[in-house]
């Protein structure tokens, strides 16, 4: 059986949108055209792939098999024209957690992995459906769990973490902090601490019980709300480089130092080939940059780090 990779690909973009008037959109198709390819490929199949009915689409079970294959199916046609062609397109490159400034990191490597075209993903489930959709190749950013099957990840930093307080805050003066010194104060989020992850199991570990939320601004509101208030704190990436907002100050966290933990992640099976070219650079800038260090009797991580690096080498005190 010969298989249309442009029947394949209208189904692949019509089962990711459920929707048929954005698929066709996306693929620069009437709705009627796109409607065709997907019926000339049920008929060649012999099945349904998908429902129709009432103003929705739904993927059928025949669907839902063979959508991943049909999705390997598209990429491997693209990667085929590319290698013939020399037309292969930059690596795609998603973020998230843009509060706490991921593209330091990316520009930190840019220049090494080849050509990128960078997107602003979200959050974590936002940048997962765009992996899982072909849209992207790959994204950076703290991965957590519960992880989707169909993607995989590598340690790339971790970063030590500072508070950040009001100059009014009785412990604004101190050198550096213990975490557990900050029980008295209260946890300012950029959001719900169930969905920021780093911040809800700080609180959790170190037994911090005030916690509040605001809503996400931008990095200069949010912590112009933390200098507004001498009870609040909250936690950044030591190099974050922070806006000039008056009576404001940063303090280490020592013993443990908390660590933020910065991975690439990827779809599995159709690896872009820039890829291997990032986490390359990524491993290199590691090494000569230190980025991989943790001691579990000085530092903290939510959880414990993978043994190896990007490059396969072990990171420093994970045993």
């Amino acid at each position: 059986m010969d298989l249309d990779v442009a029947q394949l690909r209208a189904f692949v973009r019509a089962a990711e949108e459920l929707h048929f008037g954005r698929a066709a959109a996306a693929l620069s198709l009437s709705q009627q055209a796109l409607s065709k390819r997907i019926a000339r490929l049920e008929s060649l199949l012999g099945t349904r792939l998908l429902r129709r009915g009432g103003g929705t689409v739904g993927l059928t079970e025949a669907g839902r098999r063979f959508l991943q294959p049909a999705r390997q199916a598209v990429a491997a046609a693209d990667a085929a024209v590319a290698a013939v062609t020399g037309t292969g397109r930059p690596l795609r490159v998603d973020v998230w957690g843009h509060l706490y400034a991921p593209m330091r990191t990316l520009a930190e490597v840019a220049h090494e992995a080849g050509e990128l075209t960078l997107g602003h993903g979200r959050d974590l489930p936002s940048v997962t459906q765009a992996l899982l959709r072909g849209d992207i190749d790959a994204a950076f950013g703290r991965v957590h769990p519960p992880l989707h099957p169909g993607l995989a990840h590598r340690l790339v930093r971790l970063e030590p973490v500072d508070a950040v307080l009001a100059a009014g805050h009785p412990l604004a003066a101190r050198p550096a902090l213990r975490p557990h010194e900050l029980r008295g104060s209260v946890l300012w989020a950029p959001g719900a601490l169930d969905r920021l992850d780093f911040l809800h199991e700080f609180a959790e570990r170190f037994r911090i019980p005030d916690r509040a939320a605001g809503v996400n601004l931008g990095l200069s509101h949010f912590l112009r709300e933390v200098a507004d208030d001498p009870r609040r704190f909250t936690l950044l990436p030591a190099d974050v480089p922070l806006p000039e907002i008056p009576g404001l100050r940063t303090v280490p966290l020592v013993e443990p130092t908390p660590l933020y933990a910065w991975s690439l992640l990827w779809r599995t099976g159709d690896r872009h080939p820039g890829l291997d070219r990032l986490t390359a650079a990524c491993a290199a800038r590691a090494g000569r940059s230190r980025w991989l260090e943790y001691t579990p009797t000085q530092d903290w991580l939510p959880e414990r780090p993978a043994p190896t690096g990007p490059d396969g080498h072990r990171v420093a005190g994970a045993e």
